[in-house]
């Protein structure tokens, strides 16, 4: 991981193989951005234009390099877009500066210590960029011949060291901002590995190891349930995902509490460690990405990891239902009926809507510990997708103002999100003439049919929502900002934020 120092140095005396600073867009034509004072006075007030003539526009993403100057102790400064100019007195937004710095962190693959000279005018803006600079650097590489080394493509290692100017190394808020945004940061790039790990190597078995050994290092209490005790639980809806495969399902309970917490919440997560669609199999072309269907609950396991590495004043329960969903003489057949960990029965007409079936089980048990809020996390739907595009996931709740607090939380720390509405006539839909409730619904609104399943299985008066991220949780295009291509690890920062407002109480 890529490690982060603050300094107060001036930018020219620093060793370093890079020098970063901002760019925007202004009126009349790039603009340096502050906290570039020193390096822009070393090319005699010109570098504005120096930028513009080598075709810069501060466009957000925008990537320029040029030699430093004479005297430097870097040999280059790298330039990146931060978009449009701010009015004035006020900053740029943390987001921009989050982009920024990782676009210039995935640009210096291979640099042993860059220093960001980014504008900063309070802590927020430290850990914007340092959480951007950790999520930018990261490299999935543990399959290339050279992964031993930690290398990524072209032989090249990550960004090794950032220094951060314009925080000060002794101030309390500061270096509190730059320990979570790398807690934050490692944790969410935790997630993308076991996303963009094969599903050969991850079943849910070798999933709930893993669980295991991060829990123990970091003192959370942990619990897995093998398909025996899942049998003698009744856990239906998960052991029938997972009856095709030669991989037995797993039900894992994370657990970190404090001492001094004064709510409770769950976390709940779908883990589909590879989904063929099993008997209602998925057609050509749909299969090559499946092994992110365990997105939700990477996201739970790193955002419970998360908490318990930033002390959070707030118990939280991460629910993993892990299975793998696969054809075979033994799998669930359309027209089946299931008996759920809840004890109702759920008539299943396509088994390519399996993850509502595990969900369903995980929040029953996360429902019967009485938690102050559940939030479940799940790539589950095409149609999400189809409403929203491949970076805004869903949000559904039971609750309105639940709804908009995960809503503001989700933008806050730039994770792009939408409400949506649960309606009331959809659920008709799903009646079903063998059994309690059918899997499937109407077609048109099928993401929302999907969340109205899960209310089902949520416990009377407990406040739950539902992300659906099956946009956003897999980028199948090129990197942008701080976002690589494969996993992303979306949700986790959302999760970890949902936290941090309700132990402190500013929950909206």
């Amino acid at each position: 991981m890529t490690a982060l120092t603050l300094s107060t140095a001036a930018a020219p005396g620093l060793r370093a193989d890079a020098i970063v600073i901002g760019v925007a867009k202004g009126a009349k034509g790039p603009i340096v951005a502050p906290g570039a004072e020193t390096v822009d006075k070393a090319y005699d007030g010109r570098l504005a234009g120096i930028l513009e003539t080598l075709g810069a526009s501060g466009a957000e993403g925008e990537v320029t390099k040029l030699p430093a100057p004479a005297g430097f102790k870097a040999p280059l400064v790298l330039a990146v877009g931060l978009g449009q100019e701010p009015e004035k007195d006020a900053g740029f937004d943390p987001e921009a500066l989050r982009k920024a710095a990782g676009a210039a962190a995935r640009t210096l693959t291979g640099a042993k210590k860059a220093v960001f000279a980014l504008p900063v005018t309070d802590a927020a803006d430290i850990g914007a960029i340092g959480e951007g600079v950790v999520l930018g650097a990261y490299s999935f590489d543990a399959y290339k011949h050279n992964g031993d080394d930690a290398k990524a493509k072209n032989g090249k290692a990550p960004l090794a060291e950032a220094a951060l100017l314009g925080g000060k190394p002794r101030d309390a808020a500061h270096k509190a901002a730059v320990l979570r945004a790398a807690a934050v940061g490692e944790e969410l790039n935790r997630a993308r590995d076991l996303i963009n790990m094969p599903p050969n190597d991850l079943d849910p078995e070798a999933f709930a190891a893993l669980a295991q050994t991060a829990a123990k290092e970091h003192g959370i209490k942990v619990q897995v349930l093998d398909e025996k005790a899942l049998a003698k639980g009744g856990y239906g809806g998960i052991l029938g995902v997972g009856s095709g495969s030669a991989s037995a399902p797993r039900l894992v309970k994370l657990s970190y509490t404090s001492s001094k917490a004064k709510k409770n919440l769950a976390f709940v997560g779908k883990g589909i460690t590879y989904d063929s669609g099993g008997i209602s199999l998925k057609p050509a072309g749909h299969n090559e990405t499946m092994k992110c269907d365990m997105s939700g609950a990477a996201a739970v396991f790193a955002a419970v990891v998360a908490a318990a590495r930033l002390g959070l004043e707030v118990n939280v329960t991460g629910w993993l239902a892990l299975a793998e969903n696969m054809p075979s003489g033994s799998a669930t057949r359309p027209g089946d009926v299931l008996r759920m960990y809840s004890g109702k029965t759920v008539e299943v007409l396509n088994t390519d809507a399996e993850g509502r079936l595990v969900l369903a089980d995980a929040l029953w048990a996360a429902s019967a510990e009485k938690p102050d809020a559940i939030v479940d996390v799940a790539t589950l739907t095409g149609a999400m997708m189809l409403a929203l595009g491949s970076r805004t996931f869903g949000i559904m709740a039971n609750d309105d103002a639940f709804r908009s607090a995960l809503h503001e939380a989700a933008e806050e720390v730039g994770e792009p999100a939408w409400p949506m509405p649960l309606p009331e006539h959809l659920r008709k839909g799903m009646d079903s003439t063998v059994a309690d409730i059918a899997n499937m619904g109407e077609r048109m609104g099928g993401g929302l049919v999907a969340g109205l399943f899960l209310r089902e299985f949520v416990g009377e008066g407990i406040t739950w929502a539902h992300l659906d991220i099956a946009g956003p949780a897999f980028n199948e295009g090129g990197p942008f900002g701080y976002t690589p291509k494969g996993g992303t690890g979306t949700a986790v920062r959302t999760l970890v934020r949902l936290a941090e407002l309700t132990a402190s109480g500013d929950l909206g």
